[in-house]
Formats: C-alpha cells, structure tokens, sequence
C-alpha cells in the first residue's frame, strides 16, 4: 500500500473516535464511527486472500447495519424533540435502538458471532485495532448516555456476553478467536457497571487495552496463530515464559495482578446496587475464561512441541522482532494491583 494512502488511513482512523467522544451532537458522533468504519477497511483487506476478504465482508455488513440503526435513532429523535442529542424526554426505543447499535460495533452478545470470524480472517495488528482502538468511540457513546440507560437490558446483555464469551472460548485452538471471546467477556463486565459507575467501566477498559496489547504485541513477536504453536515459545525466548502466562492470568482476573482489580471493584459495585446475582453468575462465567487461559498456559510453559533439531534453544540464532511498548504494557498490565488504595480513593 502506498505510503501517503496509509498515513490518510491511520489519520483518518485515530481521529474518528477522536470526534465521537469530543462532540455532543449526535450527527457528529455518527460522522466519527463512519470515519472509523471507513478507515479500518482498507487495513482489513490488505492481504488480498479469501479470508480477509470474507472477514472484511463481516465486518463492513455488520458496522454498516449498526450504523444505520443509529442513524435511525438519531433522526427520529429529531422529528420528536427536534433536537440533535438525547435528553431525559427521549424514548425508551430511541435509547434502545442506540444501545442495540452500540452492542453491534461492539460485539457484545448476542450480536457477538462476527466478531470471533472476523478477529481470525485478519492479521495479528489489525486484530488489535479492532479488539482495542474500534471500541473506544462505542463505548463513549454510552459513556455519554449512561444515565439514560434501560438497566433491565444492559444487565441481561452483561450476563449472556460474559457467558458466550466464557463458553464460546473453552473449546478453540486458535489465540485470535481465545482472544475475541476474551473480548466479549470484557465487554460484558463493562456493560453490566455502566449504568452504576460509568467511570469504573473506563478504568475497566483502560486495563483491558493494557493486557489485550501485550497479548498481541507477544503473538506478532513470535508469531503465534494456534495454541500448538505457543509449545515453541521456550524455543524462541525463554524470557517470555513468564510474561506471557502472568499477562493471561491477569487476563483471567487473577490475583495478585492487575486483572483482579478492576473485576473486583466491579463485584464490589454490584453488590452495593443490590445485583447479587449478576455479580454470582459473572465471577462463575470469569472461571471458564481462567480455564481456557490456563490451556495457553499449559501449552506454553509444560509442553514441548516434537521436533528433531538438535539443538534446542534458537533464541541465539535467529534475529527476533521486538517492541519496545512490550515492557510498559506487560507492567501496567500486571502490577498495578498495590496502587488499588490511591485508585479507590
């Protein structure tokens, strides 16, 4: 791809949530998810192959579909209200239709089966602007309209997304798709505190992008597609036998690291609003995340992948790529977990 088009596209893709989040009118926000939308395409068919095409397809059909639905949302609020934004006098459908559109762009359950695909048709980056940077403009949209918020539904998607993000991943092999549900659960936690705390679901976020990175950042280094591939990692770097199981525990809301925190405030929150069993049925869900997490870890760290090379180790002799933000995300991601008093405070 030509080096002036890709920079338009990386421009054009940072400043569409920019735009979404800094604006109250509705139509910008529109503007901004489409410019989102817009920019991440061409990204997503760059390796011109079945797959990504079939991915990008997915993708654009179901982000299109929820556009539409939120389009439709604005402008019937304003043939009601004749107002561009949403007030406590809007209908419980407009803020219906606009949460449904939300969940679409999002993956939340049970608008979540493209997501898993279309994670495993593209490449490893491109998997993580769509699991990390894609969801920033959706999820302020809601941060936005919080208050406004049917609870009833936002709590039943909570538990079906941290439900089919915890079953959906038990039985896959391949770490994009591990990861796509890992997604899904994530969102699940996020929807379930918004109307609550919708401050609590930022700092959700801001620790999930933290360890989904490093995650990904680990899988381009070291090129890792399928979890048979993950029993090379001793081979390669030995060093990253313990940076990536730490990462996939703090993932899995392990303590002492840092994922345990923000399930933990969350839990915490919930039973102060009296959602006893929401809070149940998510910590349940959060233990079948750890189990498929526990198999990358299994795979990695006690199994050796059958080979006859004499020589074991390669880390020595093969030039490996490297990233230099692996460090600072592996550490935020991991060891924040003493600073909970200051966080709470």
């Amino acid at each position: 791809m030509n080096l002036y088009t890709l920079i338009l596209i990386y421009f054009t893709l940072f400043f569409g949530p920019m735009i979404t989040m800094s604006s109250s009118s509705l139509v910008l926000m529109w503007i901004g998810l489409e410019m989102s939308l817009l920019s991440i395409t061409p990204l997503l068919i760059n390796k011109k192959n079945p797959r990504s095409t079939e991915a990008t397809t997915k993708y654009f059909v179901t982000q299109a579909t929820a556009s539409m639905i939120f389009l439709l949302a604005i402008t019937t609020n304003y043939h009601q209200l004749g107002i561009w934004v949403f007030q406590e006098q809007t209908s419980n459908l407009i803020i219906t239709l606009t949460t449904i559109s939300m969940a679409m762009k999002l993956g939340l359950a049970p608008f979540h089966s493209w997501l898993p695909e279309v994670t495993q048709g593209i490449p490893l980056h491109t998997g993580l602007i769509i699991l990390t940077w894609q969801k920033i403009a959706p999820l302020s949209i809601l941060f936005q309209i919080h208050g406004l918020l049917d609870t009833k539904f936002t709590t039943i998607m909570a538990i079906v997304s941290v439900t089919m993000g915890a079953w959906g991943g038990l039985n896959q092999t391949q770490t994009r798709k591990i990861l796509a549900y890992s997604s899904i659960a994530h969102m699940g936690w996020m929807i379930a505190i918004l109307p609550y705390n919708p401050n609590l679901m930022i700092f959700n976020f801001i620790v999930y992008v933290f360890l989904t990175s490093s995650m990904f950042i680990l899988l381009i280094m070291l090129s890792l597609t399928s979890i048979n591939l993950t029993s090379l990692v001793w081979n390669k770097i030995p060093s990253m036998l313990f940076i990536l199981p730490t990462t996939l525990l703090s993932l899995g809301g392990l303590p002492p690291l840092t994922g345990f925190l923000p399930k933990w405030m969350i839990m915490t929150e919930l039973l102060k609003n009296n959602s006893a069993i929401l809070t149940t049925l998510m910590a349940m869900a959060a233990l079948l995340n750890l189990f498929f997490y526990t198999r990358l870890i299994y795979s990695s760290t006690l199994t050796i992948f059958p080979t006859n090379n004499i020589s074991k180790m390669t880390y020595h002799q093969t030039n490996l790529k490297t990233s230099i933000f692996l460090p600072t995300t592996t550490i935020l991601g991991t060891l924040l977990l003493p600073l909970t008093p200051q966080l709470v405070e």
